[in-house]
């Protein structure tokens, strides 16, 4: 593990920018950004015209390390260059900015309230390839729709279970179960949730290390706990579909959870945006997601 990347990532100021929408994703992503779906015929054309929105983001000056801590990347992105150099590279050689991997494939569908991950497929491998590109940790998705205990038990031990595998890779692992924002019992689903994670933090090896990705809580500082975890390295707070202003004001209100935000980063980039303008509407956007998260 590489000590400057750990230390940036636990103590340093500022927040994990997420550029990891996949397969499912990307089209929504890509609409989002102006590029509609005729605009490419297959999924290698789709990959590549993603590329191109994630390279100009991350190539962008307002993308920079006094802000940004780390940058999620999907697999495909984790494979592709930036001018020359392999993206994770890139963005820690030219933008002092952590590089972290998304490796679940999807979500399985919904029992007991929740949606557990599916079988990530060729697991080893992955990481053996994500150690050789110089990723420094993984990312993977749950989702809990409801407060039942036994649903949101499997969600966690199933991400401590893969977790464990990630960090005998040599990688720290972002454990994401997520808490849909629109749940109608979010509140109890984040107190199960809370008990749940804590109980299998107290099973970790004494030198084992996790970050969590978490829904931002209904009652502040609510995970006040977890932050100041020994075996937790940060606490991340996903948008999960609020607007970026109010994800913005609610992690504002959660003293030491950073963002490790996805569509809030990228509202109101667009294709057709000339480079002052793009430059312009996301440093406006990351300077308001940093002051949120430094608070």
């Amino acid at each position: 593990m590489n000590t400057e990347q750990f230390n940036r990532i636990q103590s340093g100021q500022g927040f994990i920018a997420a550029l990891d929408q996949s397969g499912g994703s990307t089209p929504k992503a890509l609409r989002q950004y102006g590029v509609k779906e005729d605009s490419y015929s297959n999924d290698e054309e789709m990959f590549a015209l993603v590329h191109e929105m994630r390279t100009r983001i991350i190539k962008s000056p307002a993308f920079d390390s006094k802000r940004i801590l780390g940058a999620i990347l999907f697999e495909n992105t984790m494979d592709r260059s930036i001018d020359g150099q392999l993206t994770a590279d890139y963005l820690w050689e030219k933008k002092g900015i952590v590089p972290f991997l998304k490796i679940d494939q999807g979500l399985a569908e919904q029992e007991h309230g929740v949606q557990l991950m599916k079988p990530i497929s060729g697991l080893d491998d992955l990481l053996k390839r994500a150690v050789e590109r110089h990723i420094f940790g993984t990312k993977m998705r749950s989702v809990i729709k409801e407060a039942n205990p036994d649903g949101i038990k499997k969600v966690v031990a199933q991400q401590f279970e893969i977790g464990k595998q990630i960090i005998k890779a040599g990688l720290v692992p972002i454990i994401e179960p997520e808490v849909d924002i629109h749940s109608k019992d979010k509140e109890a689903s984040e107190q199960i949730l809370k008990q749940e994670i804590s109980a299998q933090l107290s099973k970790l090896d004494p030198d084992a290390k996790v970050m969590l990705k978490l829904s931002i809580p209904t009652q502040d500082n609510f995970y006040s706990d977890l932050i100041s975890d020994p075996h937790v390295v940060r606490v991340v707070a996903l948008s999960g579909g609020y607007s970026q202003a109010d994800a913005n004001d609610k992690l504002a209100r959660n003293h030491g959870l950073i963002a490790s935000f996805s569509r809030a980063l990228s509202q109101g980039l667009t294709v057709d945006q000339s480079d002052e303008e793009f430059n312009t509407m996301l440093a406006k956007s990351i300077e308001d997601i940093y002051e949120a998260s430094i608070k």
